[in-house]
């Protein structure tokens, strides 16, 4: 017999208060990791036990492949569904609804962020099974969660009568209120409202067919029409494009009179910003927090991170200071739910470090540029094991390649040659070529490229086992 509950996974978020960190090519739930883990990888651990089925992620192309490599490295398989475009969290929740409940209508779906932090998985756990008997009588039950201060950048919902194992009606939904409301909201009793709940597949396509008909007709279209191989269902994009963008709260749980509400205390974050994530970190005996290389010297209750050069803070309180190879942010911690605009600001002006890394990653690993000048860029490359980047050629640049680690299978017109370190390939301005790495261990090698243009786009695939455009 299945188990009862299958894990819905939202994976598609940016998380744009935590740049530079987390941006659009490697966002927070996959690049924050707290405890060794990243929080996506976190979310899945959460429910891997025996109460649990397969998971079902649902994402975007890009993401799939950073998705399937963190889940190999907790051994944990998955089931995905694409979205095409994003059209907020209705739709895609919907659509895959309406993918599990091909299977079993009346499977639950424990609908869970990826970018959220729980610290006691056990209170999480039970308070997820004391939800099941009223998502299996056609409840939608969200998880409320206990407030530990008035905050501001929460929902909040207001529970009534009891139902079953600790599950109450909801009462109302209410907005992000101002500092007074949500002080007489904690008094009252209210919760947080967490944006994570349970339901069964088919309370979630009747109640989206009630109170959205038109996007309830668009996303069961996309499903329907979906492009399935094994383990990947890719929503049709001309029918998802025509769901209204909105998200799951605002679609159906503060229209359907099918809420309810378990309360939860489990040290939940949604990580939303800076700020936050000092919160729910350990901080040391002046209130700071650290990681990679930093010295601090009489700094209070500061959040200082590094991944490149030493970084010192002195004589400071309350900041938030973080080092990137390509970018630094330093902001007051109280204000750093703003650092939203400073990414605003940078995609106006064009700043490709608004949504990229330097270090970028690829279904078949990652690369670096290091360095960089009008007419020629030097990128580290780094191709996974069995990883093959596409039959390719281009228009307006020349590479040369020394491989410094593992063996690589190197393809230049109908040339097919195995490179070991310190050997070298040429690959001429418009010849077809191709990289890949046959063996067990990662491949690890210097490119450099020279020409007038040296754009990504500047790339034409002839063929990609990826099946990217």
């Amino acid at each position: 017999m299945s188990c009862p509950i299958r894990p819905l996974i939202l994976c598609g978020g940016a998380g744009t208060r935590l740049w530079p960190m987390s941006r659009e090519s490697y966002p927070k739930q996959f690049a924050l990791r707290v405890g060794g883990y990243s929080i996506f990888q976190q979310t899945l651990l959460r429910v891997s036990g025996p109460e649990f089925g397969r998971p079902l992620i649902i994402t975007n192309q890009a993401y799939r492949f950073i998705a399937e490599q963190q889940l190999a490295e907790i051994d944990i398989l998955a089931d995905f569904v694409l979205e095409p475009a994003r059209r907020d969290t209705a739709p895609a929740i919907v659509a895959a609804a309406a993918v599990a409940g091909q299977l079993d209508p009346d499977v639950p779906l424990l609908v869970l962020a990826s970018d959220h932090q729980v610290r006691d998985g056990e209170a999480f756990r039970t308070a997820v099974l004391a939800g099941l008997p009223a998502a299996k009588a056609g409840w939608l039950v969200t998880f409320g969660i206990r407030p530990t201060d008035p905050a501001t950048g929460y929902g909040y919902i207001e529970a009534g009568e009891m139902l079953a194992n600790g599950a109450r009606a909801v009462r109302r939904f209410v907005e992000k209120p101002d500092a007074e409301r949500a002080r007489h909201y904690v008094m009252d009793g209210l919760l947080w409202n967490s944006g994570n709940f349970m339901a069964s597949a088919r309370t979630l396509l009747e109640e989206y067919a009630l109170h959205q008909p038109t996007s309830s007709a668009a996303v069961t279209l996309a499903a329907e029409r979906a492009k399935a191989s094994p383990g990947v269902v890719a929503l049709d994009a001309a029918a998802y494009a025509e769901a209204e963008q909105l998200s799951i709260d605002y679609a159906i749980m503060e229209r359907t009179v099918r809420a309810a509400v378990v309360p939860l205390a489990c040290g939940w974050s949604d990580v939303g910003n800076w700020d936050l994530l000092w919160s729910v970190s350990d901080q040391d005996g002046a209130g700071n927090v650290s990681r990679g290389e930093v010295v601090l010297s009489d700094a209070q209750r500061c959040y200082v991170s590094s991944d490149g050069p030493l970084t010192s803070v002195h004589g400071v309180e309350d900041l938030i200071v973080i080092v990137n190879k390509d970018a630094i942010l330093v902001t007051d911690r109280h204000r750093s739910g703003e650092v939203k605009q400073i990414v605003e600001g940078l995609r106006r002006t064009g700043r490709q470090e608004a949504d990229t890394h330097c270090k970028v990653y690829r279904p078949w690993g990652w690369y670096q540029v290091t360095d960089f000048g009008d007419d020629f860029q030097v990128k580290r490359i780094v191709v996974n094991p069995k990883g093959r980047l596409s039959l390719q050629k281009h228009g307006h640049r020349a590479e040369h390649w020394v491989v410094v680690r593992g063996t690589a299978q190197v393809t230049v017109g109908d040339k097919v040659s195995l490179l070991t370190p310190n050997e070298h390939a040429h690959i001429p301005l418009g010849a077809v070529h191709r990289l890949e790495n046959p063996g067990n261990t990662p491949v690890e090698l210097v490119e450099v490229q020279c020409g007038d243009y040296l754009g990504e786009d500047d790339i034409v695939r002839l063929e990609d086992i990826y099946q990217r455009a």
